[in-house]
């Protein structure tokens, strides 16, 4: 009796997941129009006519009609909110190491709108600008993280009396950010101290952060340092390192996340669309319920690989340290593996126990599931009920136009040739 029904379980799946697919492409085609910019190096934008100041103490407003120059870094402190109003932009210097940091108190509130969004970029001059030409934004929350340590210092070199993020306010509102484009940011000071698009430190579930665009960052474009702020409407473009980061038990859910790759850009060490560490292994955590918890859906994942070098990419997702994954409609691509696991996961157990994937699509040139455990169970399992391209396909053959600089349309082009994981 259960072989009778299979056809028909399966057939209702399929028409499930091609309605769902349908929506993403429907709601990915619509929150992107009219703020983004995926040519960032073309614009002209004003020059500065006002230099922010390296501390700021009290509340402050940057208004639309002036163009600011942030040069070295600058700290808002002393519980000071510092607002922006929508379409102001600010220039960054690029000979001084130049990052906002919104110490632990304080408030950044960035609302920019579809038709004026808040602008973060290089002063270089239009067509030479490059990744890493300043530092990020830095936003100190006092939320939590699994960390021994209930507080701990933000990476990169900035003021020790500045530096602190971490502790008990799980609800605490810290920032409220939204159609806000940060371009050329980012920078690998060394291995235990980078400086990333926009780095999130320990934020409360009451923050606010969506319709966020990072083009080229040096370092990761996203990273979440423990926390529980839900996020929707990113995109991260050409990073050169991972595009969505978590770490220090960050417990929450992104919705309507796009993550776009180029096979030549990656770090030495290894870049992903999404990297995952339940905690600090140097550091160990404080119970296994602290592990760092992530529910993703609707994300496009996509690395612009085709048959000539496809061969320089890795996994889409890289889960290390016991991190919990739970993915609902993402579509992959172009890259060489779904997910790869590090040696913490031990059984295949642990794995369903960590990570789970359904109702989406994959597109990858290897083996789909990469782990370190020696279970005699075939791990692809760990995918059933997804479908997958029967042969890898370039980004230019599974997607409408995902190469247009103005804007790149992600809808598959059929439905025809996948096969579903059983």
């Amino acid at each position: 009796m259960k072989l009778k029904n299979t056809p028909t379980i399966l057939f209702c799946f399929l028409s499930f997941l091609a309605f769902s697919q349908k929506e993403i492409d429907n709601n990915q085609m619509n929150w992107i129009k009219g703020w983004t910019n995926f040519d960032p190096n073309q614009s002209e934008y004003p020059e500065p006519e006002e230099v922010l100041p390296n501390i700021i103490d009290g509340n402050s407003y940057l208004r639309n009609d002036v163009t600011y120059l942030m040069s070295g870094n600058v700290y808002v402190i002393n519980n000071a909110t510092l607002t922006i109003e929508e379409g102001t932009i600010i220039r960054c210097d690029a000979k001084n190491a130049t990052s906002l940091v919104i110490t632990k108190g304080s408030k950044l509130i960035a609302r920019g709108s579809k038709g004026l969004p808040i602008v973060f970029t290089s002063n270089k001059a239009q067509k030479s600008r490059k990744s890493g030409d300043w530092g990020g934004i830095i936003i100190a929350g006092s939320g939590t993280i699994n960390s021994p340590a209930v507080s701990k210092t933000i990476e990169g070199n900035f003021l020790p009396q500045y530096s602190s993020y971490g502790g008990t306010q799980e609800n605490e509102l810290t920032t409220m950010m939204s159609y806000v484009r940060i371009e050329y940011a980012g920078k690998k000071i060394n291995q235990s101290k980078e400086l990333n698009g926009l780095s999130l430190y320990a934020l409360g579930s009451n923050s606010i952060i969506n319709n966020i665009m990072i083009s080229y960052s040096a370092d990761d474009s996203f990273e979440c340092f423990g926390g529980s702020v839900n996020m929707s409407n990113l995109i991260s473009y050409k990073a050169k390192d991972d595009d969505y980061d978590f770490t220090l038990g960050y417990n929450g859910e992104l919705d309507n996340i796009l993550a776009i790759r180029h096979p030549y850009i990656s770090d030495i060490s290894g870049s992903y669309a999404i990297e995952a560490d339940g905690y600090d292994k140097k550091e160990g955590f404080i119970d296994i319920e602290t592990l760092s918890n992530i529910h993703i859906k609707n994300a496009v994942l996509i690395n612009l690989s085709d048959q000539s070098n496809y061969k320089h990419t890795k996994a889409a997702i890289s889960s290390k340290n016991l991190a919990k994954l739970n993915l609902t409609d993402i579509r992959i691509s172009g890259f060489a593996n779904v997910v790869k696991f590090d040696k913490t996961y031990k059984s295949y157990l642990d794995l369903q126990k960590h990570f789970l994937l359904e109702n989406s699509v994959f597109n990858v040139h290897s083996k789909s599931v990469l782990t370190q455990h020696n279970s005699a169970i075939n791990t692809d399992q760990l995918l059933k009920y997804n479908m997958y391209t029967n042969h890898f396909k370039s980004a230019a053959d599974l997607f409408t136009d995902p190469f247009d600089e103005k804007k790149p349309i992600f809808t598959l082009k059929d439905s025809e040739n996948y096969t579903v994981m059983q």
